[in-house]
């Protein structure tokens, strides 16, 4: 007795399936692999020397994490998609590492990161370029147009070279466009720019919610006279995700003053990105 077409037509249909599934099944190992074989892998000679040229403050991380920032630093700039944009031609291997060593040390303080899930694409323009978006980084006032920086919601960071450069060779000013901007992707893990990162408990939800509206109260008051002018930049009193994003700035630039000025901030900054940033700067000679 056969079978008939319709039987043979499920059989074949169930094998396609089986097959489909065997192939998701092999990709999904091999970029686990691919994966395990980027964070095993160290700077090289020549990524070091660019490094130590657009990026010195690399040199600040302890020995014990440096292995982790060079795996990291590779995730980001092997697995993210970069692209360029405003008459640049590419997006060169040096860019790349350059961005993605800065990005990389947003998420250092963690030993399982998740690299930054809903970041698909990092789009890099010569300099400042003109944008309808929402999110600015350090706008005159004379030219509230011109943007070095933007994070979307929906998976994109921008970024303007010129201020990379500017932000990764100049340490110790407190501002830098690529912590900006992925101190926003960690904002909008579940796709909302809100100030408020992913926590792990409600108790961390409520010291979070308390220290930082009162020292973004504090900015926006000490923003309104700037006599004095304010320690954080008064840019992070344009709404709580801002103030976020400023304060991490200050976090990774200018640690130590951010622990004398606001010690609190500080150590809310501290324990959520696992880092003694302060701790760093003193080692290196800097207090």
């Amino acid at each position: 007795m056969s079978m008939g077409w319709l039987a043979w037509s499920e059989i074949g249909l169930a094998l396609i399936g089986l097959m489909l599934l065997g192939i998701l099944f092999r990709r999904r190992q091999l970029r686990r692999r691919s994966r395990a074989e980027r964070l095993a892998r160290s700077f090289s000679e020549v990524e070091s020397t660019i490094l130590d040229r657009c990026f010195p403050r690399w040199r600040w991380i302890p020995a014990n994490l440096q292995a982790r920032f060079s795996g990291y630093t590779r995730v980001l700039m092997e697995e993210k998609n970069y692209e360029p944009c405003g008459g640049l031609e590419e997006v060169s291997e040096e860019m790349k590492l350059v961005i993605a060593a800065q990005a990389a040390l947003t998420i250092l303080g963690k030993s399982d990161p998740d690299f930054f899930p809903r970041l698909h694409s990092i789009l890099v323009y010569p300099g400042g370029f003109r944008d309808r978006g929402r999110r600015r980084f350090g706008i005159d006032d004379e030219d509230r147009g011109v943007l070095y920086g933007e994070s979307w919601e929906t998976g994109s960071v921008i970024l303007s070279w010129d201020n990379v450069l500017a932000g990764g060779s100049n340490d110790d000013d407190g501002m830098n466009v690529v912590i900006h901007e992925f101190a926003h992707q960690i904002d909008q893990y579940n796709g909302v720019a809100d100030g408020v990162p992913k926590l792990k408990s409600r108790e961390d939800y409520l010291r979070w919610g308390s220290v930082m509206e009162r020292h973004y109260e504090e900015l926006k008051e000490a923003s309104k006279t700037r006599d004095p002018e304010p320690f954080l930049d008064p840019y992070g009193a344009t709404d709580p995700c801002e103030f976020f994003a400023v304060a991490t700035e200050a976090f990774f630039e200018d640690p130590l003053d951010l622990y004398y000025e606001h010690p609190e901030l500080y150590g809310l900054l501290a324990s959520f990105y696992g880092l003694d940033q302060a701790g760093w700067t003193t080692q290196h000679g800097l207090d």
